[in-house]
């Protein structure tokens, strides 16, 4: 069970504040270490989920910005680490001001209601975090994965987290779902490349041979897919944001006034909106 004054922190500060956001330099503009410091265990943690993933360059990890990165650290922490000062200026949530890491095998694990995964298309579950991950989401807990395009990336991601429950489903939410107007009425999941290969291609979708194949080639990356994890009464335990790089558009906020205004607006808007709904459902 999660810390009840925690969550009641959270739902005593729905009032958002005015959407006042400005492009300018990112807080964020250069990488730092983040270890789990003393927290505010009234106040919203963002938790990211470190986990494993299979092969070797290209696959489990890869090389970006003069160093190496696993999979599970993509875009941190600079997302969010521009992420949490952009809920502290547009919402009322009281917000502890670094994210932590977290394995699904951690017990602190259960004294945070929402938790985040990233780039998931290689990942490889244990199963024992398989487990973990099953009692989390049936204790109440909210998972949300971002960032994994094309069919392969998709298929990986079923076989770790698809699977966990034979009753679990994950279906496609609509346009009119709440968690698309909780706070911020967006008409669909909006759609983010990362930045680098908006700025060779122009387009909204990364191009198909940088992820995992079969992608499924253009067709396979090109359209934005909001779906949710379903328990058999219909609660939504978990959110994948497939095709499109939501995080990127926290990290990569300060690099570009064109990027900012055509991905980062609405990559907050659906940040705030998935984290309202997590904490108020």
């Amino acid at each position: 069970m999660f810390r009840s004054r925690q969550i009641r922190g959270v739902l005593a500060a729905c009032l958002l504040l005015c959407w006042g956001m400005c492009w300018h330099n990112s807080p964020a503009d250069s990488d730092r270490t983040v270890t789990n410091p003393g927290q505010d265990a009234d106040a919203f943690t963002f938790v990211r989920i470190k986990y494993d993933s299979t092969g070797g360059y290209g696959e489990s990890w890869y090389r970006h910005e003069g160093r190496d990165w696993d999979r599970w650290e993509t875009d941190y922490p600079r997302a969010e680490m521009n992420l949490i000062p952009r809920l502290t200026e547009l919402t009322s949530v009281r917000v502890n001001p670094r994210p932590i890491v977290l394995q699904l095998t951690d017990t602190e694990l259960f004294d945070h209601p929402f938790i985040f995964m990233s780039d998931v298309g290689w990942m490889q579950l244990s199963s024992v975090e398989r487990v973990m991950l099953e009692r989390y989401l049936s204790a109440g807990g909210f998972l949300w994965v971002d960032d994994f395009w094309g069919e392969a990336e998709w298929q990986n991601m079923e076989r770790n987290i698809g699977s966990l429950r034979t009753d679990w489903n994950w279906k496609a939410i609509p346009n009119d779902h709440p968690i698309l107007r909780t706070v911020y009425r967006l008409k669909q999941c909006p759609q983010v490349p990362a930045r680098i290969f908006f700025v060779q291609t122009g387009r909204n979708w990364d191009p198909p041979e940088v992820h995992r194949g079969p992608t499924g080639g253009v067709d396979g990356v090109r359209n934005v897919r909001l779906m949710g994890l379903f328990d058999t009464p219909g609660r939504l335990m978990a959110v994948a944001t497939h095709n499109t790089d939501i995080a990127d558009g926290w990290e990569r906020e300060g690099e570009s006034k064109e990027f900012f205004d055509r991905f980062s607006v609405h990559s907050y808007a659906m940040a705030i909106n998935v984290l309202f709904y997590a904490m108020t459902h």
